[in-house]
């Protein structure tokens, strides 16, 4: 993606609180639970797009330069890249506020694939 750290790309889309609920033990809240968050605002940001119903179909690699702690603000922005016929590559990167300062990290990014359905689950035409 970028290797631009100091400032986020795109628009905010999902702002949420990192709790113990999504942490282990010594207080790391989970990769997966962060993957899921970006996948939602992958989700938000394309289904705005396409005007309808969107999934998730690939996701590229993550690397993740940072951690997140309980009690730390995760930011999710998303930037719609390209529009095929049916699909849409996102860039989404995730950012987060640490609890009780001002200070802001880059955890991690990826590029998301995601597709319109229509009614029945098929691909649909983006702008259609």
């Amino acid at each position: 993606m970028t290797d631009r750290l100091d400032e986020p790309r795109g628009e905010l889309t999902l702002r949420t609180l990192a709790m113990p609920a999504d942490a282990n033990p010594a207080g790391d809240i989970f990769g997966g639970w962060v993957m899921a968050q970006m996948d939602i605002a992958a989700g938000l940001a394309s289904s705005e797009r396409a005007k309808g119903r969107t999934v998730t179909a690939a996701m590229k690699e993550m690397i993740f330069r940072n951690p997140v702690k309980v009690g730390d603000t995760l930011c999710i922005y998303t930037t719609v890249m390209q529009v095929g016929r049916t699909s849409m590559t996102l860039s989404v990167e995730c950012w987060v506020r640490r609890q009780f300062s001002e200070a802001r990290q880059k955890v991690t990014d990826a590029i998301f694939i995601m597709v319109a359905l229509d009614l029945d689950g098929k691909p649909r035409p983006v702008d259609g």
